[in-house]
């Protein structure tokens, strides 16, 4: 069975929760338990959102969307480009 997708919005308050309770001196397989979270998850999780506010990972959200927006336009562009060149060279 496949985990459930959580938000960027969602990932940084939880990783706040487990900075307070780490900060109680709590365990991390047992803030992984009360947030409901595997250990490799809130490995990852640290890396990706180190030092990121709620507001911060939801503008890297847009700015990844609109990443691959650009990137599919430009590949079209490629493409339409390319296929000029051989109508050009006559290989059409």
């Amino acid at each position: 069975m496949k985990g459930r997708r959580h938000t960027p919005e969602q990932m940084v308050p939880k990783l706040r929760e487990a900075d307070r309770l780490r900060a109680e001196g709590a365990v991390v397989a047992e803030i992984c338990r009360h947030l409901e979270i595997s250990v490799p998850t809130h490995q990852r999780w640290r890396h990706w959102f180190m030092a990121m506010r709620p507001d911060d990972a939801v503008r890297l959200r847009a700015l990844e969307k609109e990443n691959a927006r650009l990137k599919r336009l430009l590949a079209d562009k490629e493409l339409d480009i390319d296929m000029l060149r051989e109508v050009v060279r006559g290989r059409f």
